[in-house]
């Protein structure tokens, strides 16, 4: 197996956390600055392999990509039905099928221009209330960009008709039942001796998750019985529980149950809300660091827009190369993730020329793939310029080819919802700037700092000038 510091009986190498597991990222660091790009914790009776290498996790991910596509066994032992962490088969491409083919079909996103028109008119509208109240004093604006990508896949899940008081209530259960399930991420890969200490956690768990059902459950059956009333003039219906209405799980011949569909549910949610609204948030605050980047990002946009628009419509995305650019720098400098979900092998498997066991996890660090100085000039910078292709072709964010950075994952794995991600970012990077001007306080030096929770956040949120410009 790869090498790694010599584990403890029954606990492994639970002593190297003596703090808190969101040292984890630091200290695998210094572990891989010491035994090399592939290697290996023990937690319990369980190895934890961990590589930092992009040549290693293309050849794990793209070359090999069935073998390394299952998922760790949670630790009930049942199998979930989501896409996240259903393992690789049957159910899971059914799954994912109907997400990609139905939700993220580029027909769909299109359809749903407007629900982006509504919600970013809104979060305009706050941000200039805002910035008048606040006069000279500066606007802290994470919290209205979660509640904005929050509301806009709320809308995709459950229909246009969805009240705001509704969206908000599930929103803030959500954000809870994420916080603590960041809290419990590694009670998996635990031995049973330590799950004691997630007692606490796991009864405010069972709490979210009866508040959970309890909102949602009623919208499931209320899309399900419109769905059956309309059955007959095939009305082609548009939100996420419709889709799922018509799954059937191929093993067991069956129709999802509304559990199952609430999983589906929360899944779509919280996979592009907090990852997207963390991400937009990097890229602002590095708007408001480089003043330079802003105004040629501005600039581009004066070219393409009519003096006399007030919003940047979505058709004028792809005419702004610089915008691209400095979206995908976004995601090279800033991952949302740490690592992706942890992968797992069918069998006993070689990598690099390490035995890599069926009953073990695979996690590939995101962040260090797209710092590699052998790859990226001056990797600590915020250099859009480095994506705009003197060839014009555009960059590979998949990593088909080759993995340059990751942070939507490789492979048959690859997070189905990356084009959904970098549509949103685009829209809204490109009407925050062409709204306002950001501008940092005097004698405010934007701190970039991270902060590891669920996803890698500002330590110190972002506080910005906000100067309309119209």
């Amino acid at each position: 197996m790869p090498p790694g510091p010599q584990p403890l009986p029954i606990f492994g190498n639970l002593f190297l956390f003596r703090k808190s597991f969101n040292d984890l990222h630091c200290i695998l660091q210094s572990l891989h600055a010491k035994f090399g790009p592939i290697i290996t914790l023990h937690f319990g009776s369980r190895p934890a392999i961990f590589v930092a290498d992009r040549f290693l996790a293309h050849q794990a991910l793209v070359q090999n990509g069935a073998v390394f596509a299952h998922r760790p066994p949670a630790f009930d032992g049942r199998e979930q039905v989501v896409i996240t962490t259903a393992n690789y088969g049957s159910t899971w491409r059914v799954l994912r099928r109907n997400l990609t083919a139905e939700m993220l079909h580029t027909s769909r996103l299109k359809s749903y221009s407007h629900a982006r028109k509504i919600v970013l008119g809104r979060l305009l509208r706050l941000l200039k209330l805002q910035s008048d109240q606040s006069g000279d004093h500066s606007v802290q604006v994470m919290d209205q960009f979660r509640n904005s990508m929050f509301s806009l896949l709320a809308l995709m899940c459950f229909g246009d008709e969805l009240e705001d008081n509704k969206i908000k209530e599930i929103g803030d259960v959500e954000r809870d039942l994420m916080r603590t399930f960041s809290e419990m991420s590694m009670i998996s890969i635990l031995p049973k001796v330590t799950i004691i200490m997630f007692y606490k956690q796991g009864k405010k768990m069972l709490r979210l998750q009866e508040e959970a059902r309890r909102l949602i459950i009623p919208l499931i059956l209320d899309r399900k019985k419109v769905k059956q009333e309309n059955n007959n003039n095939k009305q082609r219906f548009s939100s996420y529980i419709d889709t799922l209405l018509d799954v059937k799980l191929p093993e067991e011949n069956r129709s999802l149950n509304v559990e199952e569909i609430l999983g589906l549910c929360s899944e779509f949610l919280n996979g592009g809300t907090d990852n997207t609204s963390a991400l937009l948030q990097w890229i602002m605050a590095n708007l408001v660091k480089y003043p330079r980047i802003q105004e040629k990002l501005f600039a581009e946009m004066k070219r393409v827009m009519g003096k006399e628009e007030r919003m940047v419509k979505e058709d004028d995305l792809h005419k702004m190369p610089y915008l691209k650019a400095v979206v995908l720098e976004g995601f090279r400098r800033h991952p949302p993730l740490r690592f992706l979900m942890p992968h797992a092998v069918t069998e006993d498997v070689a990598l690099n020329g390490y035995l890599i066991p069926r009953d073990g996890s695979v996690n590939f660090m995101i962040g260090d793939m797209g710092m590699d100085p052998k790859v990226w000039e001056d990797p600590t910078s915020f250099t859009p310029e480095r994506f705009l292709s003197r060839d014009g072709e555009g960059f590979d964010i998949t990593g088909s080819k080759e993995i340059k950075m990751m942070p939507f994952g490789a492979g048959r794995r690859i997070c189905p919802g990356y084009a959904l991600a970098i549509l949103h970012l685009e829209y809204f990077v490109a009407n925050l700037v062409w709204s306002f001007e950001w501008k940092a306080p005097d004698g405010y030096d934007v701190n970039m700092e991270q902060q590891y929770e669920f996803s890698v956040r500002m330590k110190h949120p972002l506080q910005a000038l906000l100067y309309p410009r119209f």
